[in-house]
């Protein structure tokens, strides 16, 4: 019964293994193409509005964001509370921090 629990239990952790590697590739190839897609953005200018440029690039920069942290920081597993609570924290801050310098710069 010991046998069979533990051939069980590897096998899962196998296919857990499997399965997160899976989900590594994918978002390795996804960074791949998005930031493929931000240089042929950048380099089909003439034919696209700027603004609309920055705002694709930095979508992209975002969504690159978030899978590194959740697939390469490992936050989407169990008992990261603390860590994740100071990586979001100083988001904030550097988004609060942007913000008003965009703020003045646009007063100005």
């Amino acid at each position: 019964m010991s046998d069979q629990k533990t051939t069980f239990k590897a096998m899962i952790e196998r296919e857990q293994k499997k399965r997160d590697l899976q989900y590594y590739w994918v978002t390795f190839v996804s960074m791949i193409i998005f930031t493929v897609l931000a240089f042929l953005a950048v380099y089909f200018r003439k034919n696209i509005d700027n603004h609309l440029i920055a705002f694709f690039i930095v979508t992209l920069a975002v969504i690159q964001v978030a899978f590194q942290l959740f697939y390469f920081m490992h936050l989407k597993d169990k008992n990261h509370g603390i860590p994740s609570l100071f990586i979001f924290s100083g988001a904030l801050v550097v988004f609060i921090t942007v913000i008003s310098f965009v703020t003045m710069i646009w007063i100005s």
